[in-house]
């Protein structure tokens, strides 16, 4: 079965039909230094992370779609599930200047900027970044069956605490996402590798029949 599929990335992911698996990692994370601006607390601080969650989140399905000929195009569209977010809360509120600072540190924490460069390239650190389209692209198929179109992207959550010698230590908690993907199933066919959290997994138990191979980790 030949399959063209349209992917939305914030960065280099390889094309995939069944998701990839969800991963938590907890506990404390090295300190990531930030330089602040003159509106906050204190200047010359630094941020140290811990309860670092990331995982793969479905964001978007559409309803099973049954196609009996060749080299034909889905047309269902895809509903939303969950809204990306890039986003940061603080301890005392928002802190002028401050929600970019932290978002760097997590960027720097997680590979997505580096920490010896002053400019930001990473996307990852816009507090007013675009959510992705879900329908911004289309599927053709060169085969029959059932199937379904979903999107996902791996969302970033940890909380933090801010701390430098001239100010009272700030607490809160930052909100991203690196990758957003779109993907297919076919409802008879299996999942490979299967896990529970997987945005396919999900999506086949969403809109394929409940006793579809597919939904079944």
């Amino acid at each position: 079965m030949k399959i063209k599929e349209t992917f939305l990335s914030a960065c280099a992911v390889a094309a995939i039909l069944a998701g990839t698996a969800a991963c938590t990692s907890d506990g404390d994370r090295p300190t990531a230094k930030a330089t602040a601006t003159a509106e906050t607390l204190c200047e010359g601080g630094a941020y140290s992370w811990f309860n670092v969650d990331r995982r793969d989140v479905l964001t978007g399905v559409a309803d099973k779609e049954t196609i009996g000929k060749k080299g034909a195009r889905l047309t269902h569209k895809l509903a939303p599930l969950h809204t990306a977010r890039t986003a940061v809360t603080f301890e005392k509120g928002s802190l002028a200047g401050e929600a970019k600072a932290a978002l760097r540190s997590l960027a720097v924490l997680i590979g997505e900027a580096n920490a010896d460069d002053d400019a930001v390239s990473t996307e990852f650190t816009n507090v007013h970044r675009s959510v992705p389209d879900l329908n911004s692209g289309s599927i053709t198929i060169d085969d029959v069956g059932t199937f379904v179109q979903y999107a996902w992207v791996k969302q970033v959550t940890a909380d933090f605490r801010y701390t430098c010698q001239d100010g009272k230590p700030v607490t809160g908690r930052a909100t991203g996402w690196v990758i957003d993907g779109s993907g297919l199933l076919e409802c008879s066919t299996p999942i490979k590798n299967a896990k529970e959290g997987q945005p396919a997994l999900a999506a086949a138990r969403l809109s394929c029949d409940p006793d579809a191979p597919a939904a079944k980790a």
